[in-house]
């Protein structure tokens, strides 16, 4: 149940974030609550072997290049998802960014 209610909480923060970062636009909360449930399934399966590849340049930037990795998983998830738009690469970091810290904040 928790974790439904997790799943749902990120969706509405998905929804408002492109009244937030003006280079986001999300049509409809059927698609937030896409962008939430592929953002899921991208963050357990890819990032771990993107992290795994990537650790000598995480190493080198003491982690930093982390959010250039979650920033890719959320530009993977405009590609599949209609109705999801990012203008460009640096908007799908600051988007990642918002939405790390929205999610550690309701832990």
């Amino acid at each position: 149940m928790q974790m439904l209610l997790k799943w749902l909480f990120t969706s509405l923060f998905i929804l408002i974030l492109p009244y937030i970062i003006r280079g986001v636009k999300v049509t409809n909360f059927i698609t937030a609550v896409l962008v939430a449930l592929v953002l899921g399934i991208l963050n357990a399966i890819i990032k771990p072997i993107l992290v795994f590849l990537t650790l000598p340049i995480n190493i080198i930037t003491l982690g930093l290049f982390t959010l250039v990795i979650n920033g890719f998983m959320v530009f993977i998830a405009t590609k599949l998802i209609p109705g999801f738009e990012i203008t460009n690469f640096w908007y799908a970091i600051l988007f990642a960014i918002v939405l790390s810290i929205f999610n550690w904040l309701i832990k």
